[in-house]
C-alpha cells in the first residue's frame, strides 16, 4: 500500500509539473486582489493608560486571566463537544474538498473510458446494394479504448477559480474561529450570569432574614401595646415582597444554566457534575492589553473573513471575463475496434493492428452572446464591490465594539465604587432605623423605607459587580481572541471523522490541521496536484 501511494504521489507530481509547464506562458484575465483601504484609526479613544495597555494579548486563552478553574474547565469542555463548533469544523472540510475539485478542473476535464459490443442485422439485401455477402448481413462489432479533452486554461479561468475556492477555504477557517471566539465568550458571560444570579438570590435570602427578625419585633411591641397592628401588617408585607423576587430569579438561574449545558454539549441533567460547587463572581484584572486598532486586522476572524470572502469574489471576476475569449482545447482518442464480417473475428479486438488513434487541437469562441457572458462580468464585479463594503463596514463595525467594551470596562468599576459608598449608607441607616424603633423614636415607616433602600443598593451592587467581569469579556471577544486555541488541531473529532470515513472516501482531507491565517492575496501556488 505504501508502494502504490508512493508511485501515485510521483506521478501527481509528474502531472503538476506538466500542466505547470503548459500554463506558464498563459495570462489570467481578471483583477489580482490587494486587500481593501480600510478606515482604521491610530488609537482607541478610549483613554485610560492605567487600565488600557497598547500591547497586545500574551495569552491567547483570556478566560484564565479570571483565576476560576470551573471556567476554564467549561471553556475547554465547549471547545470539545459543542455541536455549533464542530458544524463550523465539518463546513472547513467542505471547503476544503471544494478547493480540490476546482484544482481537477486544471487537468483534462473530460476523460472516459468507453466499450462497447453491437449486434448488427441489415436485413435481406434485396438490390445487391451492400457490398458484402449475404452471409455478411448480420454480424458483430466490438471497440473500446479511451477519449479526453483538455480545456488548456489560456485565460487562467480554471486557474481563477482555484485562487477563490483558496479564499474561500481560508474563509471557512476564519467562520470556524469566528464561531469559536464566540462560544468562548457566551459560555463566559453565561457563567458570570450564573455566579452574578447566584449572588443575588444570596443577598435576597439574607434580607429576608434581616426582615422576618424586624416583623417578630414588630409583632412583640404589637402585642406589648407599643405599636399599632399597621406595623406588623407593613413588615409582613415587606417580608413577601422580597420574597417574591426570588421565584423569578430561580427562573433565571435555571435557564442560564439550561443554556451553559447546551453550549457544553450536554443535557442539563448532566451539568450538574460540571459546577455542583457554588462559586463567586469572577475576579477581574486591573488592566487589559488591548493593542491598537489595525491588530483587528489580523486578529478579528470575522474581518478576516470578510476580506477573504471579497478575495474569493475577486478572483471570480477573471473566471468569468475567461468566458469571452475563445477556449483551446485538446483532445485525443486511442481505442481497438473489429467486427466479424467477412474472415475477421472480434478476437482481432485485442490485437496492435487493430488500434485506432485520433488527436488534435479545437477551439470554441462565444461571438455572439448577446451581452450575457459582459453582464455576467459586470454582476460579478458588482458582487465584489458589495464584498469590499461589507469588509470596509466589518472593520468599522469591529472598532466600534471594541470602543464600546472598553468604555464599559473602565466604567464599570466606577459604578461598583460608587454603589459600595451606597450600600454602606444603606446598611447604617436600617441600622439606626432599628435601633431607633426599638426605643420608639421613630415609626415602622422608616425601618421599612431603609431596607427596601438596603436591598435595592445591595442588588445593584452585586449586577454591578457581575458587569466588570461582563464587560472585560465584551473586550475580549470585541479584540477576537481566544481562536488560537484551535491552532495544530484537527478542525472535527476524531469520532466525527470516523463516522464520514465509513460513509466516504475522503483520502487524506479529513486530516486538515489547522493553521495560521495567511493573507488572502498571497496564496499557495495555483498549479497543484491532483488530491485524489
Amino acid at each position: 500500500m505504501r508502494g502504490i501511494t508512493s508511485r501515485r504521489s510521483s506521478a501527481n507530481r509528474t502531472s503538476a509539473l506538466a500542466v505547470a509547464a503548459l500554463l506558464v506562458g498563459c495570462s489570467m484575465v481578471g483583477p489580482d486582489f490587494v486587500t481593501p483601504d480600510a478606515n482604521l484609526a491610530d488609537t482607541w479613544s478610549t483613554k485610560d493608560a492605567a487600565r488600557i495597555r497598547t500591547a497586545r494579548p500574551k495569552d491567547a486563552a483570556w478566560w484564565r486571566s479570571f483565576n476560576d478553574p470551573t471556567l476554564d474547565r467549561l471553556v475547554g469542555l465547549a471547545y470539545r463537544q459543542n455541536p455549533g463548533l464542530q458544524q463550523a469544523g465539518v463546513s472547513v472540510l467542505r471547503a476544503r474538498a471544494q478547493l480540490g475539485a476546482a484544482i481537477g478542473n486544471l487537468y483534462p476535464q473530460q476523460q472516459q473510458g468507453f466499450g462497447q459490443y453491437l449486434y448488427h442485422n441489415r436485413g435481406e439485401d434485396l438490390d445487391g446494394s451492400l457490398p458484402i455477402s449475404i452471409d455478411d448481413l448480420s454480424y458483430r462489432t466490438l471497440q473500446y479504448g479511451l477519449t479526453a479533452t483538455w480545456e488548456i486554461d489560456f485565460w487562467g479561468k480554471f486557474r481563477r477559480a482555484v485562487e477563490s475556492a483558496d479564499a474561500n477555504f481560508l474563509a471557512s477557517i476564519s467562520n470556524y474561529d469566528a464561531a469559536l471566539v464566540s462560544l468562548s465568550a457566551t459560555v463566559a458571560t453565561t457563567y458570570v450570569a450564573i455566579r452574578t444570579t447566584e449572588e443575588r438570590l444570596r443577598v435576597i435570602r439574607e434580607n429576608v432574614k434581616v426582615q422576618e427578625e424586624n416583623l417578630r419585633i414588630a409583632r412583640a411591641r404589637f402585642v406589648n401595646g407599643e405599636t399599632s397592628e399597621r406595623d406588623v401588617a407593613q413588615a409582613t408585607s415587606q417580608v413577601a415582597e422580597t420574597q417574591a423576587q426570588i421565584p423569578p430569579l430561580e427562573v433565571s438561574l435555571a435557564q442560564n444554566r439550561h443554556a451553559l449545558a447546551a453550549l457544553l454539549g450536554l443535557t442539563p441533567a448532566r451539568l450538574g457534575a460540571e459546577l455542583s460547587v457554588h462559586g463567586v463572581i469572577p475576579a477581574t484584572p486591573r488592566d487589559v492589553a488591548a493593542g491598537i486598532p489595525r491588530d483587528l486586522l489580523r486578529q478579528r476572524p470575522d474581518v478576516r473573513q470578510a476580506e477573504q470572502v471579497a478575495a474569493a469574489e475577486s478572483a471570480l471576476i477573471g473566471a468569468t471575463k475567461a468566458d469571452l475569449y475563445p477556449a483551446f482545447s485538446l483532445g485525443g482518442t486511442f481505442a481497438f475496434a473489429s467486427s466479424d464480417i467477412a474472415n475477421r473475428s472480434l478476437g482481432d479486438a485485442f490485437t496492435w493492428d487493430n488500434r485506432v488513434a485520433s488527436i488534435g487541437p479545437a477551439f470554441q469562441w462565444n461571438l455572439f452572446n448577446y451581452g450575457q457572458i459582459t453582464n455576467q462580468v459586470r454582476a460579478q464585479d458588482a458582487q465584489f464591490q458589495a464584498a469590499v463594503l461589507a469588509y470596509q463596514n466589518t472593520v468599522l463595525q469591529a472598532q466600534r465594539e471594541v470602543e464600546d467594551a472598553l468604555i464599559a470596562f473602565v466604567k464599570a468599576d466606577d459604578t461598583v465604587r460608587y454603589l459600595e459608598q451606597a450600600v454602606v449608607a444603606a446598611e447604617r441607616s436600617v441600622a439606626l432605623s432599628v435601633a431607633q424603633y426599638k426605643e420608639g423614636a421613630t415609626d415602622f415607616t422608616t425601618v421599612l423605607t431603609a431596607e427596601q433602600n438596603r436591598l435595592r443598593e445591595q442588588d445593584q451592587l452585586t449586577v454591578a459587580r457581575g458587569n466588570v467581569p461582563q464587560s472585560l469579556i465584551s473586550v475580549y471577544q470585541a479584540l477576537g481572541g481566544g481562536w488560537q486555541i484551535r491552532e495544530g488541531r484537527e478542525f472535527v473529532p476524531e469520532t466525527i471523522r470516523d463516522e464520514m470515513r465509513k460513509r466516504t472516501d475522503w483520502g487524506d482531507l479529513l486530516e486538515v490541521k489547522s493553521r495560521a491565517p495567511s493573507p488572502p492575496q498571497a496564496p499557495a501556488s495555483l498549479i497543484r496536484a491532483p488530491e485524489w
